[in-house]
């Protein structure tokens, strides 16, 4: 997979220079909706004989378009899984491209012109819902319209789990009341977030080499307080760990520092602060609304 980093005005020397079957979308989760829709970019990019594309951008154009709470616009992937997940899916070119406020004031018929013809799109494949600016103006019935027969539309239609429609936002939800195995469910695969092994002491102790800080980055979505079952990989091998959220800063930890989880990994001793790890979250074992400081030291 070629990746390509496209930023507004992006130069025509980045683009290569043949037709393509072009995916678009944010693909927060990379769940199963989503790779319904790459999955159908690939297959007809097999079918014609053409590489598959896809774009994507680095923040959430709803940041920009709606407004929301700010927590449920925090990411369920971060930039390398995603990419990682666009790989496995089998795309060919990975347009990584930067949602700016310039980018983001073009028309829709810019955006068609510039980011659908303009890399080379002979067919574009889209989610049922995708818009490419304020939904009233920028939506698919008007697609048509912007693309002036310059490339085939493809729209892959809504994709349910036992009745549900499958979405970032609701799988955000799921993860907020701690219910792993339908958010997992409507992932298609076991949630995962990545940390940093990081050395600190809490509220006086010293933790053994089996209990351990991990910070994370603060714009990725956590489990909601509670205390969970989970596989951590470190070092590219998997260990069994119980691990305990908080979404409150320790008072012990400087104001601007990251949330950390503290993980207890089973059977281990090794020092490993400093390391990259990824938590793979499998299980709520106990969970209480506005869990305070004092109940879980």
């Amino acid at each position: 997979m070629q990746e390509i980093h496209l930023h507004h005005p992006y130069s025509a020397k980045q683009i290569p220079k043949e037709d393509v079957v072009l995916v678009l979308g944010y693909f927060d989760g990379v769940h199963r909706a989503h790779q319904q829709v790459i999955k159908k970019g690939r297959e007809i990019a097999r079918q014609e004989g053409l590489k598959l594309a896809l774009m994507t951008f680095n923040k959430q154009p709803s940041l920009v378009f709606q407004k929301f709470n700010s927590e449920m616009l925090m990411n369920l992937t971060s930039p390398a899984l995603k990419r990682n997940w666009m790989n496995k899916l089998g795309v060919d070119y990975y347009y990584f491209t930067d949602f700016t406020s310039l980018f983001a004031s073009l028309s829709p018929q810019e955006f068609v012109d510039q980011y659908m013809v303009g890399l080379n799109a002979k067919i574009v494949v889209v989610g049922f819902d995708y818009t490419y600016g304020p939904k009233e103006v920028a939506n698919l019935l008007l697609l048509p319209k912007y693309a002036k027969e310059r490339f085939v539309i493809e729209i892959v239609s809504e994709y349910k789990v036992k009745e549900k429609k499958v979405s970032s936002t609701w799988i955000r939800k799921l993860l907020s009341k701690g219910d792993l195995k339908e958010a997992n469910q409507m992932l298609g695969y076991l949630y995962v977030t990545e940390g940093v092994v990081v050395c600190r002491d809490d509220q006086g102790q010293v933790l053994n080499f089996s209990t351990i800080n991990i910070e994370v980055d603060k714009n990725i979505y956590l489990p909601g307080v509670g205390v969970y079952l989970t596989e951590v990989e470190i070092i590219g091998k998997k260990y069994r760990a119980t691990a305990l959220i908080r979404h409150e800063y320790n008072e012990t930890f400087e104001k601007d520092q990251n949330l950390t989880v503290r993980v207890h990994i089973f059977d281990f001793d090794q020092q490993i602060y400093g390391e990259k790890v990824k938590i793979y979250w499998l299980n709520c074992l106990y969970r209480r609304k506005n869990w305070k400081k004092s109940a879980i030291n």
